[in-house]
């Protein structure tokens, strides 16, 4: 059977490259607890407390602190999977086009869905780190989108968010905006990735993905510690589907992510004006 001749691996590797590529929110976490993730697991986490600094003296150091800590669990509880049909794999294999676009596509999709799974986790946010409510969302144009960043950008600093590694998503109507804005730093290309951009030290990045909750925009900035993502392409196997004359493929993805430090991110709730 001309599926025998499928290659899992070297397509596995192929359909995680896209996938990852296709990332946004995704590829502005951490993924400290990647590792062989499997559909059920539950990670363990360790996180420990403030180290204290005293003065030096005559007294030496005295005795060592006992630092606090807690664990807290990241569970592996999304399973997300795709199954599609080419007429023949060997003639797929042969046409590398037709295999290659099915695949990207698979990828594509896996990512933009992962995406609006992480780009939720917003809800945990603490109260001094939004600006504007669900009540009265702050009105954004092009004229105070960018002050609007800046701001998001001093709450992360009052938190004591490390500048370094720092991020911010807007939609696609918001970088049209900041467009319009002088004081946007402007770069020759947009990169695959979604970056578009500086506002301080905030990258800024743009995706469809960005939660619209009853048509007010949750525009995320954070730092990339703050929330922890673990994914895995578990399997990708060629079958041949019973009612048909034709070859399948399929394949399953698990993963899970956790906002781990609420203070490392904030958000601004948004109600983008229309422009003339």
């Amino acid at each position: 059977m001309a599926y025998e001749n499928f290659i899992p691996v070297i397509w596995s590797t192929k359909l995680n490259e896209v996938y990852k590529k296709s990332l946004v929110y995704g590829n502005l976490v951490n993924s400290d607890y990647q590792g062989e993730v499997k559909m059920g697991n539950t990670v363990k986490m360790n996180t420990i407390g403030s180290v204290t600094i005293g003065d030096y003296g005559k007294d030496g150091v005295g005795d060592p602190e006992e630092l606090d800590s807690n664990q807290m669990e990241l569970k592996i509880d999304q399973y997300k999977y795709f199954n599609f049909k080419v007429e023949d794999i060997d003639a797929a294999q042969a046409n590398i086009n037709l295999l290659n676009k099915a695949m990207e596509e698979a990828g594509y999709q896996l990512a933009d869905v992962a995406d609006q799974f992480i780009a939720k986790l917003y809800t945990g946010v603490v109260a001094e780190n939004t600006i504007g409510t669900d009540a009265e969302p702050q009105k954004i144009n092009s004229a105070n989108l960018y002050n609007k960043l800046v701001d998001l950008n001093t709450k992360l600093s009052e938190a004591n968010v490390p500048k370094k590694d720092r991020f911010v998503v807007v939609p696609e109507a918001g970088y049209g905006m900041l467009q319009k804005d002088s004081r946007f730093t402007k770069f020759p290309e947009v990169l695959y990735e979604g970056y578009i951009g500086n506002v301080g030290s905030l990258q800024v990045f743009t995706s469809n993905n960005c939660p619209v909750v009853d048509g007010k925009y949750k525009i995320m900035a954070g730092h990339r510690s703050a929330i922890t993502f673990a994914s895995q392409i578990n399997q990708v196997e060629a079958y041949r589907p019973e009612k048909y004359f034709a070859d399948a493929i399929k394949g399953l993805q698990v993963y899970g992510a956790k906002l781990i430090k609420p203070k490392g991110i904030a958000v601004l709730t948004a109600e983008l004006l229309n422009e003339e």
